[in-house]
């Protein structure tokens, strides 16, 4: 258990130094305010669809669709519970609308892009991220259709459609990514092309940890650190909900990866959104703020931890 522990602790260690270096980045004021944006637009635009784009025309095949298709069925049903838990639980956390959707966002879905991604690959190698993203697939329905718009404050953006809102890079790599690859694309696809996407793929794991560590250096760590409830929604997200999750899925007879990839998924640290979205809005991010950092200070021991009793259990 220890030697599964400190194997993952390392690659965890690793994102949080990215995390350091884009807070020292913004507390020295070393860079334009306008990192963040820049950052983040590369992200969602270029590195994240490079990664899913790269795996998929990897990994990707008829035969691995269809043999593989029960991964997708139980992240649908354990998403279709997060949605049930998170949305009454969100009601314990404030009376206010739009910080309650803040909490449900925080309850219903985790960093399973940003830091998930950056992760199970240095804990379970490419064809294990492949078996995450398959995963995460209803994750990023639900989220881009619906928790995302949540975030935004007031009644702007609610009438967005379902389809327009999966019309984004990540869900358009995602679609792209499983037709190129069923079709074979990937074999004869010229060799610098695989080379530049495998290229940029790297790129996505430290800087999505930078971008973090610079949205978290705009704000008063102390203030941050005050709020009560966003500790025990933490706490929620890092260890509880993740718990009844892979005990669901247990019970529905998932097998050791499944578990393992909702682990990851669920048990990641809160997103981002919550401060990017409604700060694009004009609203409090402060909520938002504090839940990233303290979540994501905390999953640096939790993740490895949790990670180390289910490899002992299962």
């Amino acid at each position: 258990m220890i030697e599964t522990f400190l194997a993952t602790l390392s690659p965890m260690l690793m994102m949080f130094l990215c995390i350091a270096i884009g807070f020292v980045l913004r507390k020295t004021k070393a860079v334009p305010e306008n990192t963040a944006a820049v950052l983040s637009k590369l992200e969602l635009g270029i590195f994240i669809p490079s990664l899913i784009l790269s795996t998929f025309l990897e990994y990707c095949t008829m035969e691995s669709m269809l043999s593989q298709y029960r991964i997708v069925l139980y992240g649908t049903a354990a998403v279709a519970l997060s949605v049930a838990m998170g949305i009454p639980l969100a009601r314990l956390f404030s009376r206010n609308a739009d910080e309650r959707n803040i909490y449900q966002y925080a309850l219903i879905t985790a960093n399973y892009g940003f830091l998930g991604n950056a992760i199970v690959p240095r804990i379970l190698g490419d064809e294990g991220l492949y078996f995450y993203l398959l995963f995460c697939m209803p994750l990023n329905v639900v989220g881009y259709a619906w928790v995302l718009h949540t975030l935004i404050p007031g009644q702007k953006g609610k009438k967005q459609s379902i389809l327009r809102s999966l019309m984004n890079p990540p869900c358009v790599a995602l679609a792209l990514g499983v037709a190129l690859g069923m079709l074979g694309v990937g074999a004869w696809m010229p060799g610098f092309v695989t080379a530049t996407l495998k290229g940029l793929t790297g790129c996505m794991g430290p800087v999505a940890m930078i971008l973090t560590g610079f949205v978290i250096g705009g704000y008063r760590i102390s203030e941050l650190l005050k709020i009560r409830k966003v500790w025990i929604v933490t706490f929620l997200r890092l260890f509880v909900l993740p718990g009844i999750l892979i005990g669901f899925l247990w019970l529905l007879g998932a097998d050791k990866l499944t578990l393992i990839l909702a682990l990851f998924a669920f048990a990641s640290a809160l997103g981002l959104n919550a401060v990017v979205v409604p700060a694009a809005y004009g609203g409090d991010t402060r909520t938002g703020a504090a839940m990233a950092t303290i979540s994501h200070a905390a999953c640096i021991i939790t993740i490895p931890l949790l990670y180390a009793l289910l490899q002992q259990i299962l």
